[in-house]
């Protein structure tokens, strides 16, 4: 099986494009034998007297709750550490506060800001380090979205996804998981709220060696048309609420509803991060309807992670 033959121990898990199709379908292949575990009750103490250290610079449900309960899953144990309560705070550098925690643990995940800050902690840490979300990157949510595409199409190879929304992290590391596992990628923004262009042309990249293609488009009916996917996200992340007003006004005309998703196949599942904004990216009656498949996918947040830490750690 992949997952035996892949070697991710003591590697970073910082950006999807950094690993090879191969190691991102051991991954998704792992968390589909955890989760059959877990529903089971079969243990799995793989971590077992590991301990994981969690530094929040943004706060988080389901990042939080699924890192914390899936090392406790693992047999091993997660430590809480808010930004302030470390000498960040107090300016102490990131590199002398990797060195440090190495010392005392068996690996790291941030959730925080500068996408910079997450690869100099893992330039100086010895340990493992997880982007657990950056303002640029969100890897674990898009392999969690992977796990939940397989799971309802038995596939990722050909599939076409489309998003529809602002260019930020989930759509940039759409891109990456995407066209490593073949999978054809349309996103859909409004001028000026595109992806970023370096990101776009990795992607790119990445498509060409396995087969799929990647477009990026104004118009949210070309991006759906034919689509087997259709992801949005939020129009304001956290740190943009002051532009929340504007962003509504421009991105109207991308709000997932009825109307749009007519144009996807008929058999389509919808995907959100969470949390939702129903009445604004998307309407009550998609998230809430027969094609969505966002609970699923919030759970499988936990078992796609608990698959990373067990090759990682």
């Amino acid at each position: 099986m992949e997952a035996q033959r892949v070697n991710l121990k003591g590697r970073d898990l910082l950006n999807l494009h950094d690993l090879s199709p191969a190691e991102i379908t051991a991954i998704i292949e792992l968390a589909g034998e955890l989760k059959e575990k877990q529903k089971q009750g079969i243990p799995h103490p793989y971590l077992q007297g590991k301990t994981l250290g969690m530094i929040f610079q943004k706060s988080s449900t389901r990042t939080r709750v699924s890192f914390e309960v899936a090392m406790y899953q693992l047999g091993g144990y997660a430590l809480f550490l808010n930004a302030n309560d470390l000498q960040l705070g107090r300016g102490e550098s990131l590199a002398d506060t990797a060195r440090v925690l190495s010392r005392y643990l068996d690996g790291v995940m941030i959730r925080t800001y500068a996408q910079a800050d997450v690869e100099e902690f893992a330039r100086y840490a010895t340990i493992p380090v997880i982007n657990a979300l950056t303002d640029l990157l969100h890897p674990c949510q898009i392999l969690a979205d992977l796990l939940t595409i397989k799971e309802y199409k038995g596939t990722l190879t050909g599939l076409k996804l489309a998003y529809v929304g602002d260019g930020n992290n989930i759509c940039h590391s759409l891109l990456f998981g995407c066209a490593k596992v073949g999978m054809d990628i349309s996103v859909a923004s409004p001028e000026g709220y595109k992806p970023d262009e370096n990101i776009v042309r990795l992607a790119r990249l990445d498509a060409s060696s396995a087969g799929s293609k990647v477009e990026i488009l104004t118009d949210p009916v070309e991006a759906v048309s034919e689509a087997d996917i259709v992801v949005t996200d939020v129009w304001a992340s956290m740190g943009q609420e002051a532009e929340q007003a504007k962003r509504t006004v421009v991105f109207a005309p991308y709000q997932v509803n009825e109307k749009l998703v007519a144009h996807a196949h008929q058999d389509y599942i919808f995907l959100h991060c969470l949390p939702a904004h129903r009445g604004e990216e998307v309407t009550a009656d998609i998230i809430d309807g027969p094609h969505s498949a966002v609970w699923d996918e919030a759970e499988n947040r936990l078992h796609t992670q608990k698959a990373v830490l067990a090759m990682l750690l």
